[in-house]
């Protein structure tokens, strides 16, 4: 067996430090479980004081094993040469692993210092402590340094998007705001690279490559990146640093992947974003998600608020700090300053984001990119013309929250890929759903969450929509079956007594099926993900058309007569 589950290169900052690390997750097995007086003399070697370890496999041994790793992995660094190694250690939801991390200069000594650790876990149980660790350590000295991490200095401006939904829809919206001013911007996020509004590659480039990719294009004036979870955790943020950061919100999404077990966890993770803004620059925070305001514990910059609400305390909060805050006031996005008149921008019916204030997840995106937008320096006018032309459709927002009509029927399609997106899509079906009307639902996950996530998914389906089906995406499996993904979605939808429900192979076929069934003043939604084109394309060879600002004027009207109702 060996200690060594994991040894991964971070590339930039992280979760664990503001730049370049190697993070090791380690068995501790043998160190869990060795008899005390080994337990001890491993401690006295390495000068950790400690007069009791704790029982083996107890949780006063955890804790003991966490300071001791700690201490082996300065001790072992220091007597190959390398002192004053700061060094980060965390437990995960196996007593046996321990995630250990510290920065690094040099990649391959980085390495192996990872690597000799490791061996002294593995070969504790029966060598002697003390010419263990000297050999490993004058071994380690002889290693070649190797390269220096490549972490890009941003020469551009920088927008840093990340949370858990919103963020890519966010993203757009800023570099559409930017194109608005004229210049050439570079954006990165789940669907690729775009170079001045085209797409250069497609992928997901939500990582530290998307945001390189971008910045190495030399007639890139503006550079707005997508930062995922994914990217943190895996390889580190690409970049030194950003000048204007945006966080959306943090929800249940991922959870168990990577470390990663609770939504506080999600949160430090996002977190990284908003902690490496320039202390000149701005984080632009969701002041109605206590998580998200949490960061301003641990941010240099200055912080910008965004709140639904204009007498939100966050609000109160950053305008006290010197910072700003864009809200709703009286249907009007207005911004905030201390001891200044709010400035209104443009009114929230003028932003086909909104859908007229309906869409309370865009509301929040919607005040987010103009927030961005006014911290990196575009002019307040770009900002308002940027928002009155950025539209829910394949061009401006390509599977997010785009609208279409098939004779008398609307489509919705989006990727609504949580639970926090489920409900956003079903509150702008219902937004524009006729007076008894019904709503269809095309449900579909991805692989890679937990069981209680799809289910939960399930029951959000099964209870707010009329008709129920399930539309399977064979590509984002991601290790499970089919029928087991059914069996989940189902589950949830039974504990609310939707029972009657079809499952399809794609997400083609599930949307004609809806179509098919539905009547005049329905509306069908489909979370589009792997076949988003051949959706389109469906669509377009039924006589469908994308919905302008006006169609979708028209028919949130005819779904709330009440012409003063304006949510936000």
């Amino acid at each position: 067996m060996t200690s060594l589950i994991e040894l991964r290169i971070l590339e930039g900052p992280n979760l664990y430090f503001p730049r370049a690390a190697i993070k090791l997750t380690l068995d501790i097995s043998p160190l869990a479980e060795a008899p005390d007086e080994r337990a001890q003399r491993l401690a006295r070697r390495i000068g950790l004081k400690s007069k009791n370890p704790g029982d083996a496999n107890s949780g006063f041994r955890q804790r003991f094993v966490a300071r001791a790793v700690a201490r082996l992995v300065r001790a072992v660094a220091a007597e190959s040469g390398t002192a004053r190694l700061a060094v980060r250690v965390r437990s995960t939801s196996d007593p046996h692993r321990l995630v250990v991390a510290f920065p690094w200069r040099h990649r391959t000594r980085a390495e192996a210092l990872g690597r000799a650790v490791a061996e002294v876990l593995d070969r504790l149980p029966g060598a002697d402590i003390e010419s263990l660790i000297n050999e490993v350590a004058e071994r380690l000295a002889t290693v070649d340094p190797g390269p220096a991490p490549t972490t890009i200095r941003p020469k551009i401006p920088v927008v840093a998007v990340t949370g858990t939904n919103g963020k890519t829809t966010t993203s757009r919206m800023i570099a559409h705001i930017a194109r608005t001013k004229g210049l050439l911007v570079g954006w990165s996020n789940t669907d690729g690279i775009y170079i001045d509004g085209e797409l250069v590659e497609p992928g997901d480039y939500s990582g530290p490559s998307g945001a390189g990719r971008v910045l190495a294009h030399k007639q890139v004036e503006l550079a707005v990146t997508e930062t995922a979870r994914g990217g943190i955790l895996l390889k580190g943020i690409g970049l030194t640093r950003n000048d204007v950061s945006v966080v959306t919100n943090v929800t249940a999404d991922h959870l168990g992947l990577h470390g990663i077990d609770t939504v506080d966890q999600l949160a430090e993770v996002k977190s990284v974003v908003a902690q490496i803004t320039r202390p000149d620059g701005w984080s632009v925070l969701n002041g109605d998600d206590p998580r998200v305001m949490a960061m301003r514990q641990v941010i240099k910059a200055k912080p910008w608020v965004f709140s639904r609400d204009p007498e939100s305390p966050a609000i109160r909060e950053a305008l006290n700090a010197g910072g700003r805050a864009t809200t709703v006031i009286d249907g009007w996005v207005a911004v905030l300053e201390s001891a200044k008149d709010a400035d209104a921008l443009v009114q929230l019916v003028d932003v086909p984001m909104t859908l007229a204030g309906l869409s309370r997840f865009n509301v929040e995106n919607t005040l987010a990119a103009a927030s961005a937008s006014l911290a990196i320096g575009l002019p307040r006018g770009a900002v308002v013309e940027g928002l009155r032309s950025f539209r829910p459709d394949a061009e401006h927002n390509p599977g997010r929250m785009n609208f279409f009509s098939v004779g008398d029927v609307t489509i919705v399609m989006d990727l609504a890929h949580n639970e926090a997106g489920l409900e956003a899509m079903l509150e702008i079906m219902n937004g524009v759903r006729r007076p008894g009307s019904r709503i269809l639902l095309g449900l579909g996950v991805v692989g890679d969450r937990q069981d209680e996530l799809i289910e939960k998914l399930g029951e959000i389906g099964g209870r707010d929509a009329d008709v129920l089906a399930i539309c399977h995406k064979e590509k984002y499996f991601r290790g499970r079956t089919q029928d087991e993904l059914d069996q989940l979605m189902r589950n949830g939808a039974e504990r609310v007594g939707a029972t009657h429900i079809v499952s399809w192979p794609t997400e083609v076929s599930g949307l004609e099926a809806l179509v098919a069934q539905a009547q005049p003043g329905d509306v069908v939604g489909i979370m589009c993900h792997a076949e988003r084109q051949a959706c389109y394309d469906w669509i377009a060879s039924k006589g469908g058309s994308a919905d302008s600002p006006e169609a979708l004027a028209d028919k949130v009207r005819a779904a709330n007569p009440d012409p003063h109702r304006t949510k936000v």
